[in-house]
């Protein structure tokens, strides 16, 4: 029997979350869609042969179509959607952020741990891109020995007029927030962000950013965020050992040379960048709950530690100072299967 799966936000990432759940992994269907555009709710789901738009995220969750739950709203909603999916004993994957406080999400995992079963997973795509999996299978491999060194960068072409330097850490940053902890199974112990000169494409933003991140045995990153840069969508990370370095790849599919120079084309967007990642990270998260398997990938714990990494680095970009992050003790029920 196919999977159904409820989405809640049919925005563009929705829709494109879609796209691939629909007669997609294990045959699952999309039965259920609900927007605060109730108007956009209803032309997705005339666009699928088995969904119905429904009023509410708080109804879809309770339909008994559902068998899942995709939350892919607005950031400050996605806390009571997933308290609810827990709540209804639903599995439940949540684009980031969990939620949009280290509260908040610690909130999602404590309903999560009263359950006494993992039913959320995290939308961090970067841990299913085949280039940074096979990163971080060379810094595991020991393929430069101890790593001690990270150099980071993450540039938009552009950021739409909605943006704000708050979400320069809290949209684009956290990424490579998660990256870090899940890249050396560690966690970040510190972070201070600093201001250069300003992008006159910026606007009002204050564009770009530096990040410094301390990780827990020592290995300091900085992170590039540039989200007017222009030329392209590119996200880069070097990682600099005792005896070597490994870095991404240049995603370009070809090497063009013409009029006496060499080059290759550059992303639009990260649609374009991690289209095979999302394909993966939907396809290995239908298979499990299919399976009533916990889920593999990022969980609610690894939100609420990127959450707390990130109000730290806002708290730094208010400051300009190192801002040391606390985490409690990781609690029984995310411990690595053995």
């Amino acid at each position: 029997m196919a999977l159904g799966i409820g989405v809640i936000g049919v925005g563009m990432i929705g829709q494109e979350h879609i796209r691939r759940l629909d007669g997609g992994p294990g045959g699952s269907r999309v039965v259920a869609v609900a927007d605060a555009d109730a108007e956009r709710a209803a032309t997705v789901a005339g666009q699928l042969p088995a969904a119905k738009a429904l009023p509410t995220g708080e109804e879809l969750i309770a339909s008994e179509a559902v068998d899942a739950v995709v939350v892919t709203s607005w950031g400050p909603t996605h806390e009571a959607y997933v308290l609810a999916a827990i709540a209804a004993g639903k599995p439940v994957f949540c684009e980031k952020p969990l939620a949009t406080t280290a509260g908040a999400c610690r909130r999602i995992v404590d309903a999560e741990v009263a359950a006494g079963r993992r039913l959320v997973q995290v939308g961090f795509n970067r841990r299913y891109d085949p280039a940074h999996r096979a990163l971080k299978a060379a810094v595991d491999g020991g393929a430069i020995g101890a790593p001690l060194l990270v150099h980071c960068a993450h540039r938009n072409a552009s950021a739409p007029p909605h943006y704000t330097r708050e979400m320069s850490i809290a949209d684009t940053a956290v990424h490579e927030i998660d990256e870090l902890r899940w890249l050396f199974g560690q966690d970040i112990a510190g972070v201070q962000v600093l201001t250069p000169r300003k992008s006159s494409r910026g606007g009002a933003l204050q564009d770009p950013l530096l990040v410094l991140f301390e990780m827990a045995d020592g290995v300091l990153v900085d992170l590039e965020v540039s989200v007017n840069i222009h030329y392209g969508y590119e996200i880069r990370c070097e990682v600099s050992g005792e005896t070597g370095t490994v870095e991404l790849a240049d995603p370009a599919p070809v090497t063009i040379r013409r009029e006496g120079a060499a080059g290759g084309l550059v992303p639009a967007d990260w649609r374009e960048r991690f289209a095979l990642s999302y394909d993966i990270e939907l396809r290995e998260w239908v298979d499990t709950v299919a399976a009533a398997r916990p889920p593999l990938g990022p969980s609610a714990w690894d939100g609420f530690a990127a959450q707390a990494v990130c109000d730290a680095a806002l708290q730094s970009l208010q400051s300009g100072g190192r801002v040391a992050v606390e985490l409690p003790t990781q609690l029984g029920l995310y411990a690595p299967a053995p």
